[in-house]
């Protein structure tokens, strides 16, 4: 029988293990995927780095990565078209969600799939027991129909396709989440790969004004690049109070309408609700670390009538969106350089400690890719 290698996580701040496995044959409603591209999320690092150690506390092996694309290899009998009914073919590329809802509980049966338990859980499955490829950073992943999939334009590189998965939809849904509407001011906290794509996305949207804050000179420069109007460079404005103040400047005394924050400590959420607007609202998409807190006084959202809204997961239909989106503005945003560098499966545990010193000592670097197939 066939095998092929998976980079497996076994424990925190621990190698990543490159195993083989046996190459499954697809199930009736499955589709073995061969995979070009997988991207270090800043969840991959956070549950690398123990800084979910609750969360992955007696979790069995698994494989890493939901930033990923592939390439149709064998198609069960059932798994005939994609999720908008276009006939699939073996050697199709492909772009999916990357988790399973269950269908059957309350969220999913009010049609909220991304807010379904099973969805959060599915992304951590063990990979020691079949069908093995469960993650992105493998050669080869086992596709689940139920988890929504589309046909991906021969004209997008992987680079480009690869973060839809993850980063691009999941900001593309929750500025629809928080409503964000034409001549809307915007800031957004965080010039990663979450940022940068907000920043985008909120220009697609049609924003007065985006302000983006970063502490790294090269990621503001690629915020500018792909629509913002202003940046803020915490390392130039140290202080929380004089940052707010430079955002109630660039908005003519008022506040933003939305903040983003795509940062990933707690430590900022105070400072972002108090550059809202009067009605604003508060988009919080990076803290997924649990047991981090901050404290706050709850008045500064009652008074001025603010909210705060968290999003993770997306629906189906935002992932399609989110290849439109690629394809409309390729040729005019720098959009694959947020995939920036990328290694072979080979070297799974040098792309960790990459991402991980791009992330920690502020380099400019805003996704490290994995591409399993190519030479190391």
């Amino acid at each position: 029988m066939p095998t092929a290698r998976a980079a497996v996580f076994v424990a925190p701040r621990q190698p990543l293990e490159l195993r083989e496995y046996p190459l499954p044959e697809p199930g009736a409603d499955e589709i073995l995927v061969q995979i070009t591209q997988t991207n270090v999320c800043g969840s991959d690092l956070h549950l690398w780095r123990g800084d979910m150690t609750p969360a992955a506390a007696g979790l069995p092996p698994i494989i890493l990565g939901h930033e990923m694309t592939g390439r149709a290899v064998k198609l069960g009998r059932h798994a005939r078209t994609d999720s908008l009914g276009e006939p699939l073919a073996e050697g199709d590329r492909l772009v999916w969600m990357y988790y399973t809802p269950c269908r059957r509980c309350r969220p999913c049966l009010r049609g909220l799939p991304y807010a379904c338990l099973s969805s959060l859980l599915s992304v951590m499955r063990p990979c020691e027991q079949p069908p093995h490829f469960v993650g992105g950073f493998a050669e080869y992943y086992v596709l689940d129909v139920r988890q929504g999939l589309f046909k991906v334009p021969e004209a997008l590189g992987d680079d480009e396709v690869a973060g839809a998965n993850c980063a691009l939809s999941q900001v593309m849904f929750g500025l629809e989440r928080v409503g964000l509407d034409l001549g809307e001011t915007v800031v957004i906290q965080g010039a990663g790969g979450l940022g940068l794509y907000a920043t985008a996305v909120a220009r697609e949207r049609g924003a007065e004004k985006i302000v983006v804050i970063d502490a790294i000179a090269a990621r503001l420069e690629l915020a500018r690049a792909l629509g913002a109007d202003a940046t803020i460079d915490v390392a130039e404005i140290t202080e929380a109070r004089a940052r707010t103040q430079r955002v109630l400047e660039l908005t003519n005394g008022w506040g933003a309408d939305v903040v983003v924050e795509v940062v990933g400590i707690p430590d900022v959420v105070p400072e972002g609700i108090r550059m809202l607007a009067r009605g604003g609202r508060y988009l919080l998409m990076g803290s997924v670390a649990p047991k981090q807190t901050y404290r706050e006084d709850p008045s500064i959202l009652v008074g001025p009538n603010r909210s705060i809204i968290g999003v993770s997961l997306y629906p189906p239909q935002t992932l399609k969106q989110a290849i439109d989106f690629l394809a409309r503005r390729r040729t005019r945003l720098p959009l694959s350089r947020i995939a920036s560098q990328v290694f072979p499966l080979d070297a799974i545990n040098d792309a960790f400690a990459a991402a991980d010193a791009f992330a920690q000592t502020k380099q400019p670097v805003a996704r490290v890719g994995i591409r399993p197939h190519a030479a190391s």
